[in-house]
């Protein structure tokens, strides 16, 4: 019997569009379930070399959680290219500030493979960070993530 490996036409046929809404959903769960389902390992057609995951919508990423002090803790670096410019911004500053949706992105493009294939899924993420998104002609199906397993929503 022979492995089977997935071609082009086999994993586009295969896409499909998920939307998830990430209101008191804790970011590390969230992001490993979004980077799964890009990556494709939910599905029987998977293939390691080839883009055989969904488009992945997540709504509602300013409402996103941190469990313990992480929000308080946790620190994002970036740096300016100048010599000494090393920059840091706090978890909950970023999730206040102008584009809270980049603390999901970048949790989910840290879970993906690095290189031209994990910047491929990555092209498959849209991020909003209100209720609103603009593909409702693509019909995504609705994946409830806080009913998978009781840690990955935070209750009140």
């Amino acid at each position: 019997m022979k492995t089977y490996s997935a071609n082009a036409a086999d994993a586009q046929a295969a896409k499909k569009w998920i939307v998830i809404d990430a209101e008191g959903l804790v970011v590390g769960r969230l992001a490993s379930l979004v980077a799964l389902r890009l990556r494709g390992k939910h599905r029987p057609l998977y293939t390691p070399h080839m883009d055989t995951g969904d488009f992945v919508i997540v709504v509602n990423a300013e409402k996103v959680v941190f469990t313990g002090n992480k929000a308080v803790k946790k620190n994002y670096y970036y740096h300016t290219g100048f010599p000494g410019g090393i920059k840091e911004r706090r978890a909950d500053k970023i999730l206040a500030g102008k584009h809270p949706e980049r603390i999901v992105e970048k949790a989910v493009e840290r879970m993906l493979p690095e290189g031209p294939l994990g910047n491929k899924m990555l092209t498959h993420l849209m991020v909003y960070k209100g209720p609103n998104h603009p593909h409702e002609a693509q019909q995504p199906v609705a994946l409830d993530i806080a009913s998978m397993n009781r840690k990955n929503k935070v209750s009140a």
